[in-house]
């Protein structure tokens, strides 16, 4: 399935797939990579192919969002500094490959991105921010001139990313959503589901929150 949320292009492959954002020649995540024909026939009614991919960014280390890495052959691989040693060790327990019944092979990531770093994809400047709490590499990317979030597995438009998992850690994550509730939010981009077109910050508040169990 293929959606448009302004200029960027997200296609979403299977329920167990994270969705993959395309902006310009970036992707952002690249799902299990079991469905691979499912992605060459997304790309192929954009008039596009997996060669046209130059880099490859990973909200965080878990296989539904790096099992496709691969396939895009002349992409370069940019992740979270701690999200980097489960990539390159193809580490099955903490990326969960074990779980999705894949195989991890060890990747190599150019370059190690820091919380606060500036990146720039396609026209947008987005700013690294760290939020462990669903892994230990999650981050998300911000671009503040369009309040615009691309969010990993961070927050849904209904939730957040699953702590009780190896990696997990629930007050990293509540810390992580204090330091996200602070920014001025209008469009999500999540990692599954749905995208948010309006009032980011109200559900990320309202996440944040939410009476415990």
């Amino acid at each position: 399935m293929i959606k448009r949320v302004g200029d960027i292009v997200l296609i979403q492959l299977s329920d167990i797939d994270s969705n993959i954002y395309i902006i310009g020649d970036v992707a952002i995540d690249s799902g299990t990579g079991f469905n691979f024909t499912r992605l060459m026939t997304a790309l192929s009614m954009l008039k596009r192919d997996l060669g046209d991919i130059k880099l490859v960014i990973n909200t965080h280390e878990h296989f539904d969002h790096i099992g496709g890495n691969g396939y895009f052959t002349n992409a370069r691989i940019w992740a979270h500094e701690d999200a980097v040693p489960v990539m390159e060790d193809a580490d099955t327990e903490i990326s969960r490959a074990d779980f999705f019944g894949g195989s991890l092979h060890p990747m190599t990531v150019e370059k190690k991105l820091k919380d606060g770093e500036t990146v720039k994809i396609g026209k947008r400047e987005f700013r690294v921010i760290h939020t462990p709490g669903h892994t230990p590499g999650s981050m998300c990317l911000y671009c503040e001139k369009e309040k615009l979030l691309i969010s990993g597995d961070t927050v849904f438009a209904d939730g957040v990313g699953i702590t009780d998992i190896p990696g997990g850690d629930p007050e990293a994550l509540g810390q992580s959503l204090e330091k996200l509730s602070e920014l001025a939010v209008e469009k999500i981009l999540p990692g599954h589901g749905n995208p948010v077109e309006k009032g980011g910050s109200k559900i990320i508040k309202d996440i944040l929150n939410a009476p415990g169990p």
